[in-house]
């Protein structure tokens, strides 16, 4: 069964952040390094093959999403643990590295695999929580791990999104329902929400680390649709997103549309941490906020930090991005007469047609050049 592991490490804490030279040479360095190795022994004596591996360096780090076959979740995550910890201590350049996350981030098919995989007395618990817990319990020295430890890592993941809800710099904590916080037409929200400032604030951190794993998945997602040369339709392998779109046009989703909807993704975040969103562009920034906003709300349940004013904060933030009055084909009955059924047809909104996904709706609006329309041919 193929997993995807992703991890995550960091270079010395207190030391200089690392220039595009320094970035260069890490990629090359851990690149190689999974070049030589076709498989490892996990934990237990399991055979894990390695299968592939996707490298993106930053000046703290880098994110790794490395790519196996293995009888199930846990050697899955433990061989590429070991398989991580020795590149980095072969590489005298990145031996004071350190592994701050190695987890395997399964979408519903591939859970249900896993947990089919197991029999026994062993077999883990059906229950994704106390799955996890028995894992990360079984990972530290001599099997155990303290309760105040797992206490440490929730406060640590919950002050990481905090930290980030600065970033999403185009939008003020009104947005997230903050009563007295005056966004920028100086609406305070009314009375629809009462959201306290660190929920807003969590939010927006979720939305944040969210826009990492969802375009580091949409690449995932476009590599396997190229591999494969096939359409999500026709697709055999685990995909993360893009079979979450209407059902209907799957077999249009190849791995040429995967890239435009990756690049409207990235296009449309920039913006929101920039300072420079205004409105959706197109019918496709649409499900990709849809997209974001689910894969916030999984960052949130995961971290146990989803409660029902975390849950207001992101309705009053969806409220706002598609209630602009500019988007009215968003709602009521479809302008252009078709009988499309959209994710959102409970708040009435319809689709436009396959075609016009990536059309901006305006001549203001921006797509990115590498998503738009191709232009049309002028006339002989």
């Amino acid at each position: 069964m193929t997993y995807v592991v992703t991890v995550e490490t960091c270079i010395p804490e207190g030391t200089p952040e690392m220039d595009p030279l320094q970035r260069a040479g890490a990629v090359a360095l851990i690149e190689d390094g999974f070049d030589a190795v076709r498989a490892v022994e996990a934990p237990g004596g399991v055979q894990v093959g390695i299968l592939d591996s996707i490298v993106a360096v930053h000046p703290e780090g880098a994110l790794l999403k490395v790519f196996v076959d293995a009888p199930a979740l846990e050697p899955a995550e433990d061989s590429v643990r070991v398989l991580v910890d020795e590149l980095l201590e072969r590489s005298e350049l990145l031996a004071d590295w350190t592994i701050d996350r190695c987890e395997v981030e399964l979408h519903q098919d591939l859970a249900r695999k896993s947990l089919d995989a197991a029999e026994g007395p062993d077999a883990p618990p059906d229950d994704p929580a106390a799955r996890k817990a028995r894992h990360t319990a079984g990972a530290g020295d001599e099997g155990t791990v303290a309760a105040g430890d797992a206490d440490a890592e929730g406060a640590s993941s919950r002050g990481r999104l905090l930290g980030l809800a600065a970033e999403l710099r185009s939008f003020p904590p009104a947005v997230f329902g903050v009563l007295g916080a005056e966004d920028d037409e100086g609406d305070t929200g009314g009375d629809r929400f009462a959201v306290a400032p660190v929920s807003a604030r969590l939010a927006a951190g979720a939305l944040v680390h969210a826009t990492e794993l969802l375009v580091a998945e949409l690449f995932e997602d476009v590599q396997v649709l190229t591999q494969e040369d096939a359409t999500v339709a026709e697709c055999e392998g685990p995909l993360w997103h893009l079979e979450r779109l209407p059902d209907r046009y799957a077999l249009q989703y190849d791995a040429r549309f995967a890239r435009r909807f990756l690049v409207t993704v990235i296009a449309m975040t920039t913006r929101f941490t920039d300072g420079g969103f205004r409105r959706l562009a197109c019918v496709a920034e649409g499900f990709a906020l849809r997209l974001l906003i689910g894969r916030a709300t999984t960052v949130l349940e995961r971290e146990g930090l989803l409660d029902d004013e975390v849950g207001a904060a992101l309705g009053a933030f969806a409220a706002h991005v598609y209630a602009d009055t500019d988007h009215e084909w968003l709602y009521g009955d479809a302008a252009d007469g078709t009988d499309e059924v959209s994710p959102w047809a409970g708040l009435g909104v319809e689709l436009t047609a396959f075609g016009s996904w990536f059309t901006p709706f305006q001549e203001d609006r921006y797509v990115h050049p590498s998503a738009a329309d191709e232009p049309e041919a002028a006339a002989p």
